[in-house]
Formats: C-alpha cells, sequence, structure tokens
C-alpha cells in the first residue's frame, strides 16, 4: 500500500494523469499564443485564453535548480532520504517540480540533462519523475 500524499486529479488535470498512468508524458499547448503550460490548468498564464489542448511532450528537460532533501517530508518519506527535489525546465519551455531519480545525489547538477520515467504508486497514479540523461536504461 502506497503511504505517501497522492495528487488531487481533478477536471484540469484528469488528462495529465490519465497520460501518465499510461507512461505518456502530455502538457498543455495554448492554441492562441502558442506556448506550452505546465501545471495543468483552465487559463493560459501567459495570454489568458481558454484555447488549451493536450499534447505530447518529449518528456525531456535541463535540471533548471534542485535541492537535496536530508531529511524527510514526513514520516513516509523517511526511507527515501537523500532524495532530489528539481525544477526541471522541460524542452518545450515550462518548468515543473519533480524528483530526479538517482543512485548518489551528488551526481545532480544544474543543467544536466533529464528525461522522464514514469513511477507507478497505484492502479490509478504514475509519478513522473526524472532520471540523468547519461544514465543508461
Amino acid at each position: 500500500m502506497y503511504e505517501k500524499p497522492l495528487p488531487v486529479v481533478d477536471a484540469d488535470t484528469r488528462p495529465f494523469w490519465e497520460a501518465a498512468r499510461r507512461h505518456r508524458f502530455l502538457i498543455q499547448h495554448c492554441l492562441s499564443c502558442e506556448r506550452y503550460v505546465f501545471y495543468p490548468r483552465a487559463l493560459c498564464p501567459h495570454c489568458h485564453s481558454d484555447r488549451l489542448e493536450w499534447r505530447e511532450a518529449s518528456g525531456e528537460g535541463t535540471i533548471y535548480s534542485f535541492t537535496v532533501s536530508r531529511r524527510p517530508a514526513g514520516p513516509a518519506f523517511e526511507d527515501d532520504v537523500p532524495y532530489v527535489v528539481a525544477i526541471v525546465e522541460l524542452e518545450e519551455g515550462p518548468r515543473m517540480m519533480s524528483n530526479v531519480v538517482v543512485d548518489d545525489v551528488g551526481e545532480v547538477r544544474i543543467g544536466e540533462q533529464v528525461r522522464v520515467l514514469f513511477e507507478d504508486v497505484t492502479d490509478e497514479i504514475s509519478l513522473p519523475k526524472f532520471e540523468l540523461k547519461r544514465s543508461e536504461r
């Protein structure tokens, strides 16, 4: 049983989470200003249009910033420390916060290239996380 907090799935985020469950990485794209949007929402944060559609994203990006958490963010995370929380600048432009999954947290650097991977945590939820692109799968 998964003990950590789960994302809240609502009408705006449902397409994102349904795609993630299938290990597909979708983000919104605004048809008015032609910019990509993340986190999922009803209106474009750039031009306030409601003309948003879901598009397959590359799943690749660059570490914009990160921190190594050496103290758990609650009892459910005790077995995970140390872990990396990063802001990833997606190839399409938006930034998102996620984890970078590595064996050695000392390997992580700002500017490092990453790619998405999915952690299946329940039958309904797969969490997008990232790994260093230089890592062999």
